[in-house]
C-alpha cells in the first residue's frame, strides 16, 4: 500500500478515513456514496468511500449492524448500485458495462457465500454447486466435473451426491463455497460466512476460506460479527460515519 499524497481528513472519533491507491490497482473503491430514502430525508450509508485492494488481499468488514457493510459488499459485487462514485477492476470502472456486460463480468469474476446460503435442497451438492458453470454455458458433463472437483477440495467427497436438504448446517456452508468457488473467481465475497454455525464448524470453515485464498490467489472481502475470523484476514476495517477506517 502506497499514500498518493492524497490530504485525509479525520473522522469525529478521530480515527482516519482509508483513501490510499495499492500499487497493484486490483480493486479501486472511489468517492463512492450510497443512501436510502427514508419517510423524510435520505439516510446516507455510504459517504465519499474510497478503498483499495491488492490481488490476493483478504479485508475483513466488522461493526454494528446497519452501518453498511452488506451494502458496500452488495456493491462490490455488483448486485447493486452507488449513488455516485467509481468501481474500477484491474483499471476499468465496471460501473460503466452495460447490464450484459456487468452479469458476465459478475458471473465469471465474482464469488458470492452468504449466511443464509440459499441452496436447492431438493438437489444435490453436486447439483448445486454446478450451477454457476452452467449458467456460464459450460456442458452439463463439464460442470458437474468441475463441481465434484471443487466439492472433494472442501472435504465433501462423500457427499457429492446426498441431497443439500439432507446435509448438516457446516456441510452445506462448504456446498455453498464451493458453488462459490467453482468458476475460480479473481474475487470472493462473504457476508457472515460463519453466521449461523457452531464454533466447531466455524472453524472449519474460517480454515478452508485462508487455505483457498492462498491457492487460488483471489481477493477476499468478509463482512463478519466473528473477531476471531476478522482477525485471520490481513486486513480490518469498519465504518465510522459512512467511512471505511482501519480500526479493528
Amino acid at each position: 500500500m502506497v499514500e498518493t499524497g492524497q490530504q485525509h481528513t479525520k473522522v469525529k472519533d478521530g480515527s482516519t478515513p482509508i483513501s490510499v491507491i495499492s500499487e497493484k490497482q486490483f480493486i479501486e473503491v472511489q468517492n463512492l456514496h450510497k443512501s436510502f430514502q427514508n419517510t423524510g430525508a435520505p439516510i446516507e450509508i455510504l459517504k465519499d468511500v474510497n478503498l483499495s485492494l491488492g490481488e490476493g488481499e483478504t479485508l475483513a468488514i466488522v461493526g454494528a449492524s446497519g452501518i453498511g457493510k452488506s451494502t458496500f459488499l452488495h456493491i462490490l459485487g455488483t448486485l447493486d448500485r452507488p449513488d455516485k462514485g467509481e468501481l474500477y477492476f484491474q483499471g476499468e470502472d465496471i460501473l460503466l458495462f452495460d447490464s450484459s456486460r456487468l452479469a458476465r463480468f459478475r458471473n465469471k469474476s465474482v464469488g458470492f457465500m452468504f449466511q443464509f446460503h440459499h441452496l436447492l435442497p431438493e438437489f444435490s451438492a453436486v447439483e448445486n454447486a454446478s450451477m454457476p458453470a452452467l449458467i456460464n454455458g459450460y456442458p452439463r458433463e463439464k460442470a458437474r466435473e468441475a463441481a465434484e472437483t471443487i466439492l472433494v477440495r472442501v472435504g465433501l467427497q462423500d457427499r457429492l451426491h446426498h441431497r443439500v436438504g439432507k446435509l448438516s448446517g457446516g456441510e452445506q456452508q462448504r456446498v455453498a463455497l464451493a458453488r462459490a468457488l467453482i468458476m475460480r473467481p479473481r474475487i470472493l465475497l462473504a457476508d457472515e460466512p460463519t453466521g449461523n454455525l457452531d464454533t466447531r464448524n466455524s472453524d472449519q470453515v474460517h480454515e478452508l476460506l485462508l487455505e483457498l485464498n492462498q491457492e487460488f490467489s483471489m481477493t477476499m472481502v468478509v463482512v463478519t460479527h466473528n473477531m476471531q475470523l476478522a482477525a485471520f484476514m490481513s486486513r480490518c476495517v469498519t465504518i465510522a460515519h459512512g467511512q471505511f477506517v482501519e480500526k479493528c
